[in-house]
């Protein structure tokens, strides 16, 4: 009888620390301090990004290479010079808020209409970050890279730029929207 209520008690405890951490909330993250925009730049956070108007659309025409301190993302590999050169790799959940104030993660329908606006034009997606997989293998950079959007698919994935479903524990680079 004791095991039951143990396995039970355990079973409740399980149920909820895996609700609790799907939920939407963003765990604290910031977003990019005190940003400004001049010309064709964006500075936030001790960084500067060129931006890049494409139809009728304003984005960070490179990745993002913002530490929150908090969340989960990574430099490739762990190395510092790879975030220099492809920006960091977000979890879903850090994605969502690290976009400076006035910008935002693009939805699956925001990176649809840059798609129909001919973005090689603009050697917009030239900066291919690769990827990290929830276990901590990271794979393509230099090849591929992999964007996330803010829609979500289902509780466990989201969609990445091109409509592919990942899972929300894959690590990911970040294109930030202007509001």
């Amino acid at each position: 009888m004791k095991t039951k209520r143990f396995l039970l008690t355990a079973g409740i405890v399980l149920a909820m620390a895996f609700t609790f951490s799907c939920s939407s909330d963003d765990g604290g993250v910031d977003g990019c301090p005190n940003p400004s925009v001049s010309g064709n730049s964006l500075s936030c956070g001790g960084q500067t990004y060129k931006i890049v108007v494409i139809g009728s659309q304003t984005w960070m025409a490179e990745n993002l290479n913002y530490d929150p301190g908090s969340g989960n993302s990574v430099c490739y590999d762990n190395k510092p010079a790879n975030c220099v050169t492809y920006g960091r790799l977000y979890d879903w959940s850090t994605a969502r808020s690290v976009c400076p104030s006035g910008w935002h993660l693009p939805s699956y329908d925001e990176w649809a209409a840059l798609d129909d606006n001919a973005t090689d034009e603009y050697d917009f997606l030239d900066q291919p970050g690769g990827k990290c997989y929830p276990d901590g293998y990271f794979e393509s950079i230099g090849r591929s890279g992999s964007w996330w959007s803010s829609t979500e698919c289902d509780s466990e994935k989201a969609y990445s730029r091109s409509s592919t479903e990942r899972h929300k524990g894959y690590l990911l680079s970040v294109r930030c929207l202007q509001d």
